[in-house]
């Protein structure tokens, strides 16, 4: 990196949001510089919270919590619609922002800001449902029902890939059940959490409700997780941290959410439109620089078109233009940081070299010219099987695996054929396959003609086998996380009466 960067003007040292403050942070504390990924710009400068600082976020919740539970759903819902409007007017600054600490192109983060407003605009609906259930008692003279109640205190650690759009999808439903939260969002993409926590701020969110601190999972994270004052967590990363996270909260009895990895397959049938399944797999295996848990991984291509399909899906993927995501022409932007980057260049070694998987296209750094100061790497297009290190592994980057089938049957053998479960795409015309996919893809998220990323807020987000722990993200069932189900019986009769005993009696 060129040393003129490197030595760029400090820019002013931001601070934890703590019970409604913007906290002066102690000159001599440790910090951390975030910078641009496409040419290292130093961008600015975040405390790392210290033990001490997570004592004071979880007192401000806890002490938060008896206010803000008792705040109708209803208001807490118009507070969630003002943060909407906010986030509304600032989505082109918040997006530009967005770009340069996390690298992708400008069109994707204009999107990632307007998950945020959707989900909050979602959720302040469900201020007005919050639905709980009636039911007839077995009993006369008596009523039955159950209604939702808030869990707690929330520490919500989220990752660097949709560093506004996953944090709004925990915070604003845990807010609606009338939870108050601890964000800890990545060290790489803090300016994106401050932006979400300050449109909260100027909505109305009282003190001590939304709490924001900055640092490292290895520290922070585990703090937060292991923390008495804790009553859930929810988490968003990497399968082998989840599995931390669940650990601990299971030894604790701690309410816990896990949304982790993926190895998402897009099968391309023989009646496939294949221009329609060329462009679903240049967004899903590309899109994002491959950052996304959804990305399309592995490309399972009926024989007959695997020719066409692989000899144009090599040309696409060349002619993808490389850059910085600011740059209205740039397709895809650099990988978060260079140790993402390594990764992703050690696993091309492994395909190259261990798995002996033909490489069609790629599998180069890219750092020359305009390239010299950021994260970049080719778009990487491998030919293999299903059995490959690469074909099984989350690569998490701007790489994907052919795989030729000879049937619909081995196409769903061999979209299963891994540890995760959580997206699985299928092109074709038979609306007989598209039914049987449906059914046997073992995915929590299946597309139709559609690549393997792009959900919706209102629909559940999640999936099975080691992608999560059965939980979902956004629509409704987010809220089963966030609160609790209470159930109540009011018994008028005036007398006392037993269930199952009195209803039916009881033998001699």
């Amino acid at each position: 990196m060129k040393k003129s960067l490197l030595q760029s003007s400090r820019p002013k040292l931001h601070s934890h949001f703590i019970n409604g403050r913007w906290g002066q942070t102690a000159p001599n504390g440790k910090s951390f510089e975030n910078r641009d990924p496409a040419n290292g710009q130093l961008l600015s400068v975040y405390p790392e919270a210290t033990r001490r600082d997570v004592e004071d976020a979880v007192a401000a919740a806890r002490k938060a919590f008896g206010m803000w539970r008792q705040v109708p759903v209803a208001k807490r819902g118009e507070i969630l619609l003002k943060a909407m409007r906010f986030l509304e007017e600032r989505k082109e600054p918040y997006a530009h922002a967005m770009t340069r600490e996390m690298g992708k192109v400008l069109s994707e983060t204009r999107g990632d800001v307007q998950e945020a407003v959707d989900t909050a605009f979602y959720y302040a609906g469900e201020g007005r449902r919050l639905f709980g259930q009636t039911t007839p008692s077995e009993l006369t003279d008596k009523f039955a029902m159950s209604v939702r109640a808030p869990v707690g205190v929330c520490a919500l650690i989220t990752p660097w890939n949709f560093p506004m759009a996953i944090p709004s999808w925990k915070i604003l439903p845990a807010l609606l059940c009338g939870n108050t939260v601890i964000l800890k969002p990545s060290s790489f993409t803090p300016d994106s959490a401050r932006h979400l926590a300050e449109a909260l701020q100027e909505a109305g969110v009282p003190d001590g409700v939304m709490n924001l601190l900055y640092g490292s999972g290895a520290a922070v994270g585990i703090w937060l997780t292991e923390h008495p004052g804790i009553d859930l967590v929810s988490f968003t990363g990497s399968s082998l941290t989840g599995s931390k996270v669940g650990e601990t909260c299971g030894r604790i009895f701690k309410k816990c959410s896990l949304e982790m990895g993926g190895k998402n397959a897009q099968i391309v049938m023989d009646d496939a439109d294949l221009s329609l399944a060329l462009e679903g797999a240049l967004w899903g295996a590309f899109g994002t620089t491959g950052q996304r848990c959804t990305a399309t991984s592995r490309l399972i291509v009926h024989e007959r078109v695997f020719k066409e399909f692989s000899e144009h899906l090599v040309a696409r993927a060349e002619s993808l233009r490389v850059g910085n995501g600011l740059d209205p022409k740039v397709q895809m932007g650099p990988l978060i940081n260079d140790a993402q980057r390594a990764k992703v260049h050690q696993y091309v070694q492994v395909g190259k070299n261990k798995d002996g998987a033909t490489l069609l296209t790629g599998g180069q750094i890219l750092c020359k010219g305009d390239f010299e100061n950021g994260f970049f790497y080719a778009p990487t297009i491998f030919h293999g099987d299903t059995g490959m290190t690469i074909a099984q592994e989350e690569i998490f980057g701007p790489v994907t695996v052919l795989i030729r089938v000879k049937s619909f049957d081995e196409a769903i053998q061999v979209l299963n054929d891994s540890v995760y479960g959580l997206s699985g795409s299928i092109y074709t015309q038979d609306v007989n396959r598209v039914m049987r996919a449906i059914r046997d893809m073992q995915t929590g998220i299946t597309y139709v003609n559609a690549p393997t990323i792009g959900a919706e807020v209102h629909l559940p987000f999640g999936g099975v086998k080691r992608t999560g722990n059965g939980h979902r993200e956004a629509g409704a069932q987010a809220l089963d996380i966030f609160s609790e189900w209470k159930a109540v019986y009011i018994d008028y009769s005036g007398k006392l009466q037993r269930a199952q005993i009195d209803t039916h009696g009881s033998e001699a």
